[in-house]
């Protein structure tokens, strides 16, 4: 079994595997690490920035509501098109494995 830190680095890595303008699920890394999507989102919330956390949305496409702003912004200079806080995943999905 993984440890917690063992766990973290493999998400983080994940993470940076999205390329520029495409994006994943939180589902998307936690099956590919082997968790579950609340400790993608942990992970990444305390990553203190030090990975493309935007391009990492819900399951049905929205972008966490205290991540919207800075998260549409980034994702909008990537050529990711963002309407009402929600990305196309049928376009924009990343094929990590």
């Amino acid at each position: 079994m993984a440890t917690m830190a063992e766990l973290a680095d493999s998400i983080l890595l994940a993470t940076d595997a999205i390329p520029a303008g495409q994006v994943s699920t939180y589902g998307d890394i936690a099956r590919i690490v082997g968790c579950g999507p609340r400790l993608v989102a942990r992970v990444l919330a305390g990553s203190g920035g030090e990975t493309c956390w935007w391009r990492v949305v819900r399951a049905d496409g929205t972008i966490a509501p205290h991540l919207v702003a800075e998260g549409t912004t980034r994702l909008v200079g990537e050529g990711v098109a963002v309407r009402a806080g929600r990305i196309e995943l049928a376009r924009y999905r990343a094929a990590l494995e």
